[in-house]
């Protein structure tokens, strides 16, 4: 028989429950969403199916509304219907996997499974959501049926982002139904699947709360500061710049509280199982309902003190929020100048400020731990540290941490210390094994501490790692901001590595070098790269720094020519004699953006942050992105057709840059003209150079040839009066500034071919003329160099 999700079902419409329908809908999936009851309903309202059904309705409309988004597009709640427990039950028995998200409550859940092993279909699976109570209670007294296909499928919060999906084996769940979760997971929704074993709070959430525990119970022994904390543990060390506690806030104190009180409650022959006992500031601010963002105060809140938003962190000796000072320590501002994790860990312990102090104290800590908790939690280093990567967003792993490190010199200091060093590590460095993960002929192993010896990391075959490559002296060329990368088939991938990955003149010297080596060497391109965060960085733009400086320097030709050789770079990818994929994700904005649209094709990731925004910064888009984005839209029409309307077309691709519009995924931005057709949406990320080289291999088997050069049909001066004419009201209405107004004129003139007749078919180099006029003419001005200079100092834009 062959496995098929045709229709699922969810239980329980909150946050998590809405969230994991709106990701099976993008899937394809048809769903069914329940939920109880109301238990005060009028009398008059007993019998109205709307009033029955008012919480799952406002659960699903919650999920529609909820920001950031949880649905790729609207358009997939349609594949989401709703009912209640007691009048759509039996609707359950046409599911082929139905989800429990109710609340924690082990007597509710065991309820609630018993209904459900009466009408399920026998060969559904059904599975939990839960964060911590074990399956076997959850399945006590229930059919060998229902416990052949049970078992736990623990999301994380927001779904949609977080990449981790835990699944826990029950002790009678068939293999097949095992094996059909987490293929069905892994490439249908896009998750990092991680086995985790039926013990409390499985992986993720165990070592995860540990480290937030053993965290705080640090901070209050040493006497630092909220702030100090988190200035200590996140970017500088490899977590979100949320860090500790922001990112609590974020998640929501009574959230983690309770996963703290499981495991205190549930784990009572673990080490350290103190850590997990709430501090006394703490519980004093779950009484008072501080429970973070969700209340509007938790660790940090925010006041408006004389018409000014004032940030405050709550003292945890005296219970009151208080101002502060941003945090500065010599090893972390050290740290902040390393290029890479390793480097960054290695400039932080090597310190002697309390901030090295502390960070030792505190990664000591979570070694151990986490080294103590195989096999009990789970049987390997690699689930361990990708649960963590992918369910808190850590960068590394505590192993690969260590690793980092190193874990020979690191067990030596914590022997000195006095620190009760785990026997598993203590035996794999006796064997003469000094790390966690090696990577030999381009295959990454890891340490199994069962077999004391290496074994090789299991992967997709989809799931390329370009570090991999690199790892094996597969760089075929490099500069210190891009590489080209032999990946294997003759296929090679520009990997961009700078600051957010953003387009420089290095990268962009870089372009035709790295083009030629591939047409002599190789049969096809991928442009891709892996940098880590969520949602990550493809290219968040172009360096400003370099043009600004040229600008106050009054290098226009230099600019003007800086420009040429950028068209020239875009349109030799396009022109190449080698089909060229890009595989974009999370913010390709900018010139990043420019660069997908040149390409072949686009294989994009689901969550893809993609736009045309240089307007932000006082700028035209100065990569051929005008063009490209017009010849999306007038060009996704069959030849046979003919445009009466240029307006129709014009007027969105013109809105789509003068109002810097990004996409919130992959289908938003194929529905604003960004992806074409044919270009493809994975939804896995750690698939995504894999499936770009397959469709780069693709292309070359069918007989790829470059697309001929013809000229480009435009709305020409028409496009003036209609833009011009909008402009009026706009200032009119006080809507737009004279700057803004004047950037947007430009914009217009580019987009439509300057002044020719409606339908002229002009020239590229025609485009790339009236591109590259009016993006110096904007360098030119004293506006466009205030607004460059700000968004690089704030991040934001200024209208003037």
């Amino acid at each position: 028989m062959v496995r098929r999700i045709n229709k699922a079902a969810v239980i329980g419409s909150g946050i998590m429950g809405g969230g994991i329908a709106a990701l099976l809908a993008a899937a394809g999936v048809e769903m069914l969403l329940l939920d109880i009851v109301p238990f005060d309903l009028k009398d008059e309202e007993k019998q109205d199916k709307k009033a029955r059904n008012r919480i799952v309705t406002m659960g699903l409309e919650g999920a529609i509304k909820a920001k950031p988004p949880l649905f790729y597009s609207k358009d997939d709640a349609m594949r989401i219907s709703t009912g209640n427990l007691e009048d759509d039950f039996d609707k359950l028995a046409e599911c082929d996997w139905i989800i429990e998200v109710v609340v924690e409550n082990l007597k509710i859940k065991q309820q609630l499974f018993a209904r459900i092993d009466k009408v399920r279909k026998p060969d559904a699976i059904i599975s939990s959501n839960t964060s911590g109570i074990p399956l076997k209670a959850m399945s006590e007294g229930l059919s060998a049926g229902f416990k052949e296909h049970f078992l736990g499928t623990h999301f994380f919060n927001p779904v949609r982002y977080m990449h981790l999906l835990e699944i826990i084996p029950g002790e009678a769940t068939k293999k097949e139904v095992l094996d059909f979760v987490a293929e069905f997971g892994e490439n249908r929704l896009g998750k990092g699947i991680v086995w985790a074993k039926d013990t409390p709070n499985f992986i993720g959430n165990r070592i995860g709360i540990h480290g937030i525990g053993a965290t705080m119970k640090a901070m209050l022994e040493d006497g630092l500061t909220i702030p100090e904390v988190d200035a200590i543990f996140g970017a500088p060390l490899g977590r979100p710049k949320t860090a500790i506690f922001a990112t609590s806030d974020l998640v929501g104190l009574d959230t983690m509280t309770h996963v703290m009180k499981n495991t205190y409650d549930l784990c009572a022959d673990d080490e350290e199982r103190d850590v997990f006992k709430l501090p006394d500031f703490l519980q004093a601010m779950i009484d008072k309902k501080l429970l973070g963002n969700k209340t509007k105060a938790g660790f940090y809140k925010k006041e408006i003190i004389d018409w000014k938003k004032i940030k405050k962190v709550i003292n945890p000796a005296t219970g009151e929020y208080e101002t502060f000072d941003k945090v500065s320590f010599p090893c972390i501002d050290a740290a902040k100048k390393a290029k890479t994790l390793p480097e960054k860990l290695k400039v932080v312990l090597a310190g002697d400020d309390k901030a090295a102090k502390f960070a030792w104290k505190v990664l000591a800590a979570s070694f151990i731990y986490a080294a103590n908790r195989i096999p009990e939690i789970s049987d390997t280093v690699v689930e361990i540290d990708n649960a963590m990567k992918w369910g808190y967003n850590f960068e590394f792993g505590p192993f690969e941490s260590w690793d980092a490190v190193g874990v020979k010199e690191s067990v030596e200091k914590m022997a000195k210390e006095g620190l009760k060093v785990p026997e598993n590590v203590k035996k794999m460095l006796a064997k003469g094994a000094t790390s966690f993960y090696k990577v030999e002929k381009g295959q990454k192993s890891f340490y199994d501490f069962a077999s004391e010896s290496y074994k090789p990391v299991k992967t997709s075959p989809k799931a390329l790692v370009i570090a991999n490559f690199k790892a094996e002296n597969k760089v075929a060329l490099s500069t210190p901001s891009c590489s080209l990368v032999d990946i294997g088939d003759g296929v090679y991938c520009l990997e961009f590595h700078s600051k957010m990955n953003a387009i420089n003149k290095d990268m962009v010297d870089f372009m035709a070098k790295a083009g030629e080596y591939v047409s002599q060497n190789g049969v096809g391109m991928v442009i891709g790269n892996q940098a880590g965060g969520m949602p990550g960085a493809f290219s968040a733009g172009g360096d400003l720094a370099f043009m600004l400086g040229l600008a106050k320097a009054g290098k226009f030709d230099e600019i003007d020519s800086f420009i040429k050789t950028v068209h020239e770079g875009i349109m030799g990818v396009r022109y190449a004699n080698f089909p060229a994929v890009a595989a974009p994700y999370g913010l390709t904005l900018g010139g990043g953006c420019e660069m997908c649209l040149t390409a072949d094709r686009i294989v994009a990731h689901a969550d893809l942050f993609m736009g045309l925004v240089e307007i932000g910064a006082g700028l035209v888009p100065g990569g051929c992105g005008m063009i490209n984005l017009w010849r999306n839209f007038i060009m996704s029409k069959p030849d046979a057709a003919k445009v009466t309307d240029y307006g129709g077309f014009f007027l969105n691709a013109f809105m789509a840059v003068a109002q810097a519009k990004v996409s919130n995924s992959a289908a938003m931005a194929r529905k604003s003209g960004f992806l074409k057709d044919s270009d493809r949406i994975v939804m896995n990320r750690d698939n995504l150079i894999g499936e770009a080289k397959k469709e780069v291999l693709k292309m070359v088997d069918d007989g790829y040839a470059p697309p001929l050069k013809t000229k480009i049909p435009v709305f020409g001066r028409e496009a003036h009066g209609m833009v011009w004419a909008e402009m009026n009201n706009m200032k009119g209405g006080g809507y737009i500034t004279p700057h803004m107004e004047f950037i947007a004129k430009k914009i217009c003139v580019c987009m439509s071919g300057g002044d020719v007749p409606c339908g002229t078919l002009v020239s590229e180099e025609h485009l790339m003329k009236l591109e590259r006029e009016a993006f110096v003419d904007l360098w030119k001005t004293e506006n466009t160099q205030k607004m460059a200079e700000n968004i690089m100092a704030t991040g934001k834009p200024l209208f003037l």
